[in-house]
Formats: C-alpha cells, sequence, structure tokens
C-alpha cells in the first residue's frame, strides 16, 4: 500500500532537520504534560517519533485511499436535496477514517481530546493530503476553525464546542464571504441581533462558503448598527439547524469534492465569540491567516502530485527513440518543477515554524507574566515574521503550484488535456490556491510592508550569519543580488513623482525578497545533504537573473505605466 509520507524523500528529508526543539518544549511545556496524560511525549526525540507515527498514519490513509479515489470523487462530487449535502461517499469514508485514527483534533491540546500537534507538523499533513486530493479541504477547516475557538473562545464553548470537533462527530466552516464581500470583508453586511432573551441571531447570506453544511460555522457579522466597517463586525459560532438554508452548491472549475455552499441565515441562533467589534481585526484575521498557512500547504501538495505524474509520464512516453525525459527541453522543465516543489516546501516549513514559535511564546508568556524582557522581544519578533512569512508563503507556493500543474499538462502533450489523465485534475485543483484565503495580489499588499520597514532585511541578516561552508560561490551570489534589491527598494521607497509608484511595483519587490529567502533556505539545507546542495545551485544560479530584471524594470520604467494606463483601458467613470 502506498504511503505519501514514506514515499517522499525530501518530507522526510525536512522531518530530520527541521529545528523543532523549542517548539516541541513550548507545546509540551517544557515535557510537563507527559505527566498528566499517558501519550505525551516525556522528551524531544519521543516528540519527533510521534510526529512521525502519525503522519505516517496519514500518508498511509492518503495514499492508500484518497489518492486512487480522487478522480471518482473529481467526477461525482457532493450533492444537495432538502437543504441537506451529502459528501461523496469516498471523501466521507476518508474523514471516517481520519476520525476513527483520532486526527480530526490535530492541533487541540490534549484536554479537549486532540493530539497537540504544532502548526509545522499540520502543515506536512496538510500538503500530504492535498497531494493525494487537492479538493480534499475537511481537515484542514477542522483545524482552523478548532484552534481559532481554542484561542479565543471561553472555556465554556471550547469544552462544548472542540471534544466533539476532534472525535470527527462535527465538523465546519468558516462563513465570511459574501456577494458584495469577497476581499474587502469589512464591507460584511450579514446581521447579528441581539434578542431580548440576550442571544444572538443572524440574518443575511453569504456566498462561496466551504464546506458551509458543517455542523459548527465561524460565522464573521455585523453586530454594531452605527459601526462602519471593521468596527461594526463580531464574530459568531454558529450550530446547524433549520433557520439556515444552503440555497446552492456552486459549480467549480475545480477542487469538486468540496462543497461551496451558498447560506441563507434566517434568525439562526449563534453564540458571540469573544469580545464585540473584533470579529475581523482580531478573530478572522488569526483564522485566514491560518488558513492561507493551509493553502500554502495544499499548494506544495497539489504540486508535488502533478510532478509526479508528469515525471512518470515522461519516463514512460517514447519519442524519437527514447522516453521524453531524457530530452533537454523536457528534463529542464522536470528539473525546474522539481526545485521549485522543493522550494516551496522549505518556505512553507520555514513559515509554519516561526507560527509555532510565535504561538508558543505568545501562550508561554500569558502563563508567565513574571517573566519580561527577553521574552516579550522574541514573542515581537516572532510575530513579525509569522506576519511576513505568512502571506509570502501563501504567494509563492500558490502561484508555483499553478505554473507546475501548467507545465506538467505540457510535458503529457494532447494526453494531459483529457480527462483520463490526473494532470488536468490537478491543474483545475490549483487554480483556486491563489484566489481563495486572499488572492496574490492581497498576500503582497500584507507582505511589502515587512519588506519596506526592514523586516526583511533583519531575517535576511539572520539567514547570511549561518555557516555554509560547502557551497561559498552560491553564497556569493546571493549577497551580490541583495545588493541589487537593496538599490531597488532604495529607488522605490525614494521615487518621486507618483504616489503609487512603490505600491505599482509591491509584486516585484516582494517577489525578490521571496526569492532570497528560498536562496537562503536552500542552502542551509545543503549542509546537511550533497543532493540538496545541487538542489541550491540550480535555484540560485537562475535567481540573479530574475532580481536582476526587476531591479532594471524598477529603476528604469520611470512609471510608464501609471502615466498611461487610463489612455490604455479607459478612466473607470467612462465604463
Amino acid at each position: 500500500m502506498e504511503n505519501f509520507l514514506t514515499d517522499n524523500e525530501d518530507i522526510l528529508f525536512q522531518l530530520e532537520h527541521l529545528d523543532l526543539g523549542r517548539i516541541i518544549r513550548l507545546k509540551e511545556e517544557n515535557f510537563e504534560q507527559a505527566k498528566k496524560y499517558a501519550h505525551a511525549p516525556k522528551d524531544e526525540e519521543d516528540a519527533r517519533d510521534s510526529y512521525r507515527m502519525v503522519l505516517s498514519i496519514i500518508g498511509e490513509i492518503a495514499g492508500g485511499f484518497m489518492a486512487p479515489a480522487a478522480p471518482a470523487v473529481d467526477e461525482a462530487g457532493p450533492t444537495l436535496a432538502n437543504n441537506h449535502v451529502t459528501l461523496n461517499p469516498a471523501t466521507r469514508k476518508a474523514l471516517d477514517m481520519l476520525a476513527q485514527a483520532d486526527m480530526m483534533g490535530f492541533g487541540v491540546p490534549r484536554q479537549y481530546g486532540g493530539l497537540n500537534m504544532p502548526a509545522t507538523i499540520l502543515s506536512i499533513a496538510a500538503e500530504i493530503l492535498a497531494r493525494a486530493d487537492g479538493s480534499f479541504l475537511n481537515f484542514g477547516l477542522q483545524q482552523d476553525i478548532a484552534e481559532t475557538i481554542n484561542k479565543f473562545a471561553s472555556e465554556e464553548q471550547k469544552q462544548a464546542y472542540l471534544p466533539k470537533l476532534c472525535t470527527g462527530e462535527w465538523d465546519s466552516s468558516m462563513i465570511l464571504t459574501e456577494p458584495d464581500a469577497g476581499s474587502d470583508l469589512q464591507s460584511v453586511n450579514l446581521k447579528a441581533v441581539q434578542g431580548p432573551d440576550g442571544k444572538w441571531y443572524l440574518n443575511g447570506v453569504k456566498r462561496f462558503i466551504t464546506n458551509g453544511c458543517g455542523t459548527i460555522g465561524l460565522v464573521l457579522a455585523r453586530s454594531e448598527e452605527k459601526g462602519k466597517g471593521a468596527r461594526g463586525l463580531s464574530f459568531f459560532i454558529y450550530k446547524r439547524d433549520e433557520k439556515m438554508i444552503i440555497r446552492r452548491l456552486e459549480h467549480k472549475l475545480g477542487i469538486h469534492g468540496s462543497p461551496t455552499c451558498e447560506l441563507q441565515f434566517n434568525h439562526a441562533p449563534s453564540e458571540l465569540l469573544g469580545e464585540r467589534q473584533r470579529g475581523l481585526t482580531k478573530y478572522t484575521m488569526w483564522l485566514m491567516n491560518s488558513a492561507r498557512l493551509g493553502v500554502a500547504a495544499q499548494g506544495v501538495g497539489i504540486a508535488e502530485a502533478a510532478y509526479r505524474e508528469a515525471d512518470l509520464y515522461a519516463a514512460k512516453r517514447i519519442q524519437f527513440g527514447a522516453p521524453v525525459r531524457d530530452l533537454p527541453p523536457v528534463f529542464e522543465m522536470l528539473t525546474e518543477m522539481k526545485v521549485a516543489v522543493e522550494a516551496g516546501r522549505s518556505l512553507l516549513y520555514e513559515t509554519a515554524r516561526f507560527v509555532d514559535l510565535k504561538e508558543g511564546l505568545e501562550e508561554y508568556s500569558d502563563k508567565h507574566p513574571e517573566e519580561k524582557g527577553g521574552i516579550i522581544e522574541e514573542k515581537k519578533k516572532y510575530a513579525k515574521l509569522a506576519g511576513f512569512f505568512t502571506p509570502m508563503a501563501k504567494a509563492y507556493t500558490t502561484e508555483m503550484v499553478n505554473k507546475v500543474a501548467y507545465d506538467a499538462i505540457q510535458i503529457h502533450g494532447g494526453t494531459g488535456f483529457m480527462r483520463e489523465f490526473n494532470a488536468e485534475r490537478h491543474y483545475r485543483d490549483a487554480r483556486i490556491t491563489n484566489i481563495y484565503e486572499g488572492t496574490t495580489q492581497l498576500q503582497v499588499v500584507a507582505a511589502i510592508g515587512p519588506v519596506t520597514s526592514g523586516i526583511a532585511q533583519m531575517i535576511l541578516d539572520e539567514y547570511d550569519k549561518a555557516q555554509y561552508n560547502h557551497s561559498p560561490e552560491l553564497l556569493e551570489k546571493i549577497r551580490e543580488a541583495r545588493t541589487i534589491f537593496n538599490e531597488a527598494l532604495d529607488y522605490a521607497k525614494a521615487y518621486e513623482g507618483h504616489e503609487q509608484f512603490l505600491t505599482y511595483h509591491s509584486r516585484r519587490l516582494v517577489e525578490m525578497v521571496t526569492d532570497l529567502v528560498i536562496s537562503y533556505l536552500l542552502l542551509r539545507d545543503g549542509n546537511h545533504s550533497e543532493r540538496k546542495q545541487k538542489v541550491a545551485a540550480v535555484f540560485i544560479t537562475k535567481m540573479p537573473s530574475r532580481i536582476k530584471a526587476n531591479r532594471d524594470f524598477i529603476m528604469g520604467e520611470e512609471g510608464t505605466l501609471l502615466k498611461n494606463y487610463e489612455a490604455v483601458i479607459g478612466k473607470t467613470g467612462e465604463l
């Protein structure tokens, strides 16, 4: 039986070399949890063994059952009848298998029935499952919802909801988007009204809600009649009842196995989560950042699947008397696909590591208010890094998977365009990843601040101080590229003549930093593997040309598009 953990040498490499020591100690309260719970690890080695065992179970379910069933799930999908959504039988069985293996409370504390796994290990699990079936979003949603409740809800709410989410008895959804409030969530209009009984009731429509049929939903709603924008929004826990109607299932390009619902709330009872008026600024943003990390993992998983399909086909397809895999135009594509996937994986896991350190230090600080100084500074540092890396990783991995899936079809040729091959499904499933949970353009908006404020330079300096004795020439290439990036950044920040110049070039600047970060990460991986040194060489050799091209354009184009775009496409008022 295939196992999508044990057959992936790069994930196994990362598991062996990930810097998890402090994360484990924070997560396990310096192993005090072992005194309370029989299955809690007693030391770091025990924790790592536990992580690998859990991931192997997920890898077995993914490779042995989910991947073979994925084409049929894509073909049939879920159905809606009498206000009830029926998941595809294979999707339902996969969820049951994960629940029976006690995987549904992956990151939830043990006191509520969870496994207490860190985000780094959750990212690996999410990647493995996405490789098997890119539409299998229920597992990740369950973690996002449960962990949000765990972080912000009252103890009474935690006791009421978390155990049943952990067993899989209840499933869940995040209910944010509306017909007129997609990326602009501060425009949400679904109303939450507090009745004479003190309870809250929801009225309005939500759209594009993944697994909107879930038992538990976290709903962003307008609770303040006079509150405009984000200030008027609060967050609510809603348990499915007859007061919410599923109006339709969306017919989508990809991820057919996941039910995307349009919902109508008709005075549906709910509970306030946390404080009023913090719904968007605090709770939704935390939830969305968690979900963005999950989508980044989804991107890496689908890319892994697409690459493997292309590599296998290229090895079997004989043209001109030889496998097409041996032809330079094809093995160049395959090599760059493989390097891109591994680059995305390194960035994903580094991002998850920063998130784990941020969350772990915040929880430790809350429990030990007497400790100040270094802990507070570290907490701030990792909050900044998590806030920077999360949109950067989401942007890179989701753009990467679209390119890898595109190239996989190209390598298949005409057969890749046919439904009988998995390549076209991976291509369709990939397309949503750089749209939902914030488009790439919005990830750039979130990442450009840390780029211009010095946070990016801080982590690049930190990476640069590490030892890379195996490849001094590659390190020098990165340093030269950093100099070029600094020129472009200084120029864009100081540019006079158009107030939108820096915003216009934000994506190029973020992509330049992403290239530099990944270069250091791959070089660091090379400390442990001769093969990884070659992966780093392939990436870093081509990286400076992209940096230079972006620098030359930023410093040489003089705002041409900004000056002329209205003449080309017309003014908005003229449409």
